[in-house]
């Protein structure tokens, strides 16, 4: 694990950019200059703690080199295989990325499963080459301006490594952060700076100082069908199998492994497995005073039965209030999801004994275990007009003027209309204010990033699972732990978002996924007579704070326009005049 920061002109401060993102790697630092490129890491020392494993690491002819933000999971047979070829100094799988390029090129990244975002300069034909994880669980920030190119782990490494650079604000991100309450891939704040998207490579030539090609090199496919074909019981039997093989591939390191552990389905079946592996295992949770929003009695049910030390922590309206502030600092962009407070204090917590951790995150898009996706079943039946133009007309008069009444122009929703109400985005009558200050274009549509992926042909839950997955689990999920977990130097692995375990519940029949009508009733059922039932069943609630520990601008009813207020008061400033 690691920050890291690169680009095509070896004048800018790297040091500077570097050292703001020090806090993904506090074990050291590294700059190398080269004829026309630099590379800078910042080390999280997780796997081979020795110096040889520090980066840029260099190939066998000093010709090749990479930095690497995350981890490769069973490493070791592809390191077998090319252990023919190829001579290790290291038991790093830094080193095995490098050389698994020198042998297949840029397809190597067709060989490995993990997360990770990964920058290699060849200088053999004088090219950067970028990749990002399949789920996007890695961030990866690019600028290109046509002539500049810079890569970093996070947006202010490049921003800080290029202090003359003229970053303009994108205002069409800014809005659809109001929409969505985040700023989704590939924009960022800043026009020329693009995150780079989940399964895609970049290629860019340092010579010619151009982008030769952006591609997907991964394609999660959809095909129910599959299983169709087995029985019930086997799918559960499978499931198991897959979560179990995950979970012991993420848990190699050569430092302390811990888990998350909420108290619910996901957390707890990856907690379960790990401590099958390491009996004692060190598990961590926080609580609310507030019994309405305390998970931490489910996650303390659980070590009476199973062999792990449980650390919880109790959070007050202090310990909420000590850190407002810092969204800004942590994120570098808008973000609203409040859950960001505490996920970054239980990652606090967890780093005063480990520096790695295993969560549950992707469970829920993965295997539909949302209760939005039940209410969508259920509300998508009384939809009897689906006029996407007349029911933007009509919302566009009710935000404005409080006309007509929601319940008419409820009757002219369409089915993603629905969908985006159920998820809590779009807009209030504050936006035509920042619109107007804008100047947005009155036919700029901010839905294009759920478009772009919405498969109507698919049944209801399967169709959401998957827009969830393309969207808001890179967008607002990964984002909100990478940035919470790194702020404090915790490497945070995800054992359900394996490659296998992704194709596999996208094999699934919404049936198989929501087995006797349970939502996550694949994942629920596989585990029935194992996890308590208390955990398994209940409903689901979500890594939610209470209200009255919140500001007053972050309880209001324009979450979006609180956080400008809190964090971004400069661009706040243009809702307030």
């Amino acid at each position: 694990m690691c920050g890291f920061l690169g680009g095509n002109n070896t004048a800018w401060d790297f040091e500077a950019g570097i050292d703001s993102i020090a806090h993904r790697g506090p074990d050291g630092k590294k700059i190398c200059r080269y004829q026309d490129a630099a590379l800078a890491f910042a080390r999280l020392s997780v796997i081979d703690l020795s110096d040889r494993a520090m980066q840029p690491m260099d190939g066998a002819d000093d010709r090749v080199h990479i930095v690497f933000n995350g981890e490769i999971y069973g490493y070791e047979q592809l390191k077998r295989d090319l252990s023919k070829e190829y001579s290790f100094r290291t038991t790093s799988d830094t080193e095995v990325i490098l050389n698994a390029y020198l042998k297949y090129g840029e397809t190597f990244v067709d060989h490995i499963d993990g997360m990770f975002a990964i920058a290699i300069l060849d200088e053999r034909d004088g090219t950067f080459r970028l990749f990002r994880d399949r789920a996007g669980i890695k961030p990866l920030y690019y600028l290109y301006d046509g002539k500049n190119f810079a890569f970093s782990s996070e947006l202010k490494g490049i921003v800080q490594a290029c202090p003359a650079y003229p970053f303009e604000l994108d205002y069409t991100a800014l809005y659809d952060y109001l929409f969505y309450q985040y700023i989704p891939e590939p924009k960022s704040m800043y026009k020329n700076v693009y995150k780079l998207q989940p399964a895609h490579q970049l290629t860019f030539d340092i010579k010619e100082k151009k982008i030769l090609e952006k591609k997907k090199y991964w394609k999660l496919h959809v095909n129910t069908r599959v299983s169709q074909t087995r029985k019930t019981k086997d799918v559960q039997e499978e499931f198991r199998y897959l979560i179990r093989k995950s979970v012991k591939e993420q848990m190699i390191a050569d430092v302390l492994v811990g888990t998350f552990l909420s108290g619910g389905v996901d957390s707890s079946i990856v907690t379960y497995e790990a401590s099958r592996i390491n009996p004692g295992i060190e598990a961590f949770c926080i609580g609310f005073c507030n019994q309405a929003f305390d998970e931490s009695r489910y996650a303390k049910l659980l070590t009476e039965q199973y062999d792990l030390n449980l650390t919880a922590r109790m959070l007050s309206h202090q310990d909420l209030m000590d850190i407002k502030g810092n969204l800004k600092k942590w994120y570098d962009e808008p973000f609203s999801d409040t859950s960001a407070y505490p996920t970054y204090l239980v990652s606090k917590l967890a780093r005063e004994k480990v520096t790695v951790v295993l969560t549950g995150d992707g469970g829920d898009e993965l295997f539909g275990g949302y209760e939005r996706y039940g209410a969508f079943v259920r509300q998508r039946e009384t939809l009897k007009f689906k006029n996407p133009k007349i029911y933007k007309l009509l919302l566009m008069l009710h935000n404005e003027y409080g006309v007509p009444d929601k319940k008419f122009y409820d009757r002219f929703k369409t089915e993603i209309d629905l969908y985006f109400e159920l998820m809590g985005f779009g807009f209030d009558g504050v936006v035509s204010k920042f619109a107007k200050q804008w100047k947005i274009d009155k036919y700029y549509e901010p839905r294009w990033h759920f478009y772009r992926y919405d498969h109507k042909d698919l049944p209801p839950i399967t169709r959401l699972r998957y827009l969830d997955f393309k969207t808001y689990l890179p967008g607002a999920v990964l984002t909100k732990v990478d940035r919470a977990s790194m702020q404090v130097s915790l490497e945070a692995r995800v054992p359900f978002l394996s490659r296998e375990l992704m194709e596999f519940a996208f094999s699934l029949s919404q049936e198989d996924c929501c087995a006797l009508g349970e939502l996550k009733g694949c994942a629920k059922y596989a585990y029935q007579g194992v996890l308590p039932d208390e955990i398994l069943f209940r409903k689901k609630m979500g890594f939610a704070v209470p209200s009255n520990s919140l500001s007053k601008e972050l309880r209001a009813k324009s979450l979006y326009a609180g956080v400008l207020k809190n964090e971004w008061p400069r661009l706040y400033a243009a809702y307030n005049r």
